[in-house]
């Protein structure tokens, strides 16, 4: 049974006051509003741009800082510090030899063009269930964005492990008022998921997640934290943990019409692998 979490990939800002402008229009249904949001993040999704950017991840084992550099067939990346220091002599080397190996392995390539493909078309399952998945209402504004709190859809019919995920979840999401757009999303696990009838699996309850983002053009919005701390059991006996805590920054657009090899040797080719800035301290929530 494979769950990729990054699906969770969605939305979000920070907290704070309303906007001045975003506040006096007639606000449309809450369930209309997501509707109209869902649209236009589907929509951008075929037409975004590509970015150059550093990551920063942190689990049980320490923090990873990468540059990444995104391009149609998928994102390339590049190790540049491990737990706050700069590589080594020998892990730059070990770095530049992965690089080196996908530059001219046209195998790894391909499957990472089809994990990219399979990644792009969960996010879009994702998007299109939320307007119909839960029941939304309005919870006031901060920070020129609309808050609404969501619960499970009674009646909507989960059927893809996907979707029983996310059903059984309730949260807060925050849509920014100017464009319609998704800038935060908060849920968390409010019962346990069974899969199998629990044989094959089960999701535990009291998982949550949180997924921030931020503007980076006219028409484009970005991921700047990812939270994701669930917790579960597979076949039978298997107990899994997915404790994934993201920071990201320094977005920059990337070479226009770049492919992946393209991507690849830029990434090589890129010295002086400075920190790009100094990225947002992660903060517990909850």
């Amino acid at each position: 049974m494979r769950v990729s979490w990054a699906v969770v990939g969605l939305v979000v800002i920070s907290l704070s006051r309303t906007a001045p402008g975003a506040e006096r229009q007639a606000l449309p249904p809450a369930g209309q509003l997501v509707r109209e949001v869902v649209y236009n993040e589907l929509n951008d999704h075929q037409k975004h741009g590509y970015w150059n950017y550093w990551i920063e991840r942190r689990n049980q084992q320490g923090t990873r800082r990468e540059e990444q550099l995104e391009t149609p067939e998928g994102p390339v990346n590049h190790l540049t510090l491990e737990n706050g220091r700069p590589l080594c002599v020998a892990e730059q080397n070990a770095e530049e030899a992965r690089l080196e190996r996908l530059l001219h392995s046209p195998a790894e390539q391909e499957q990472r063009r089809r994990e990219y493909a399979e990644d792009e078309s969960r996010i879009g399952r994702i998007l299109a269930l939320l307007p119909d998945a839960f029941l939304y209402e309005y919870a006031g504004e901060e920070n020129g964005s609309y808050r609404l709190k969501f619960h499970p859809n009674p009646d909507y019919p989960a059927r893809s492990i996907e979707a029983r995920i996310f059903h059984a979840m309730s949260g807060e999401l925050w849509v920014d008022a100017r464009s319609k757009r998704l800038a935060r999303l908060e849920g968390r696990v409010e019962e346990n998921v069974d899969f199998g009838y629990g044989i094959l699996g089960r999701l535990y309850k009291g998982g949550w997640f949180r997924l921030v983002r931020t503007q980076v053009s006219a028409t484009d919005w970005k991921t700047a934290q990812l939270e994701v701390h669930m917790n579960g059991r597979a076949l039978l006996v298997k107990s899994f943990a997915k404790e994934t805590s993201e920071v990201r920054g320094g977005f920059t657009p990337a070479p226009a019409g770049m492919n992946l090899e393209q991507g690849i040797i830029f990434l090589k080719m890129s010295e002086n692998r400075a920190v790009l800035a100094t990225p947002t301290s992660f903060v517990s929530h909850r």
